[in-house]
């Protein structure tokens, strides 16, 4: 893969997996930490930091707060997405209130994801 890990980044992806969101922890502790394929959480991939990313499934899957549904943030996420997808990376986004109202509804839709059962 010609996607280069960003060294400037990597001190932000260590302090980011030090202090997760509630609902990154929740993802990783309660599913994806023993997910097969392995995932690895805040990985820096390029000029980016994935929240959690299975490179077997070259996956990535970021939980959304609400500052990502302004304008100019998901413009960036556009741009963020594009970038990846040259690699051969898919980003699948799902909204935090969704890990809160029905984890196991997330945890099976990863899971399908990963698997082909499901696009994106």
């Amino acid at each position: 893969m010609l996607l280069k890990r960003n060294p400037a980044l990597v001190k932000n992806a260590k302090a980011m997996r030090k202090d997760p969101t509630s609902e990154e922890r929740r993802l990783w502790y309660d599913f994806l930490r023993t997910h097969t394929p392995k995932f690895t959480r805040q990985k820096v991939l390029g000029r980016y930091i994935a929240d959690f990313y299975c490179a077997e499934a070259k996956l990535v899957v970021e939980l959304d707060g609400s500052q990502h549904f302004g304008e100019e943030a998901l413009r960036y996420d556009e741009e963020r997405t594009a970038f990846l997808s040259k690699y051969g990376i898919r980003v699948l986004r799902i909204p935090n209130n969704e890990v809160r109202r029905d984890f196991n509804a997330v945890c099976v839709y990863i899971d399908a994801v990963i698997h082909g059962d499901v696009e994106i």
